[in-house]
């Protein structure tokens, strides 16, 4: 199981390493700021934004940063490679998930790697307690090893358009997908990948309080739409909600490993 519940997380707060990976593609809106005035005792603030690879020309996009790069930004959290981590966001696009496909992807052991669900919005509705102090933080070395089966290049993508390797799901609302709204990012046209199916990342999340449906549910809208093995890819605007749905199949496919398009529709949509 991929979750952790609000109750067990404020029962669990000094035995586990808690990160904030909320991040905001609005610009009202400043996820480092928000962590300052309010988080998680003993949270650890994750950038998703500057702990991506910079020297990708695609602003906006979260490309993963390189292994080396990496393993600097996980030390100075000061994380080890066994310990137990707990993420979670104050995002509308749920960043924790991408917060967690990145330490997957870099070999973070699965059975250590758990999100809140729910996130803050949950942790606030229920009135548990928050804290602005500052998490102190003892450097740690982190080692890290890539996972490289687990994301698509933009080469694959276009091969499997004719030899259909593989099913690619798009996490993107659908008049995105559909190419009837503008897209957010400039210099991206509208529109979707051919052969690609839309399945919103929306529609996995109860707007309520930002937990996931259940795994019933899940299962039957991804059947609905003829994802019923490990054969998937997910994709989105920028790489951040398609690992949602990553989240969401995981609940319903314990062997499922999350397979990414990490430069999609923002690279492939490029003008």
């Amino acid at each position: 199981m991929t979750l952790v519940s609000t109750d067990w997380l404020n029962k669990n707060l000094d035995k586990v390493k808690i990160v904030d990976a909320s991040w905001h593609l609005v610009k009202n809106r400043n996820a480092i700021k928000e962590y300052n005035k309010e988080h998680i005792k003993n949270a650890i603030f994750f950038d998703l934004e500057k702990n991506s690879n910079q020297k990708k020309n695609l602003p906006h996009n979260h490309f993963l940063p390189e292994i080396n790069d990496w393993e600097k930004i996980v030390s100075k959290m000061g994380i080890v490679n066994n310990d137990f981590i707990v993420f979670y966001d104050n995002s509308d696009l749920i960043s924790s998930c991408r917060c967690w496909f990145q330490f997957l992807y870099f070999g973070h052991d699965p059975k250590l790697l758990f999100i809140l669900d729910g996130g803050l919005k949950k942790w606030k509705i229920e009135n548990r307690k928050l804290t602005n102090v500052k998490t102190e933080v003892k450097q740690s070395k982190y080692f890290a090893k890539e996972n490289t089966y687990m994301i698509k290049n933009k080469s694959q993508i276009i091969e499997n358009i004719n030899k259909k390797k593989f099913k690619l799901l798009d996490a993107r609302n659908k008049d995105r997908f559909d190419g009837k709204a503008k897209e957010p990012r400039p210099g991206v046209r509208s529109g979707s990948i051919e052969g690609s199916i839309c399945l919103p990342y929306s529609e996995c999340i109860n707007p309520k309080d930002n937990t996931f449906l259940s795994k019933k549910v899940l299962m039957k809208k991804f059947h609905s739409i003829g994802i019923t093995d490990d054969n998937v890819v997910f994709s989105c605007g920028s790489s951040v909600t398609a690992s949602v749905l990553g989240v969401a199949y995981s609940l319903i496919n314990n062997n499922y490993m999350p397979n990414i398009y990490i430069g999609s529709w923002s690279e492939y949509g490029k003008e």
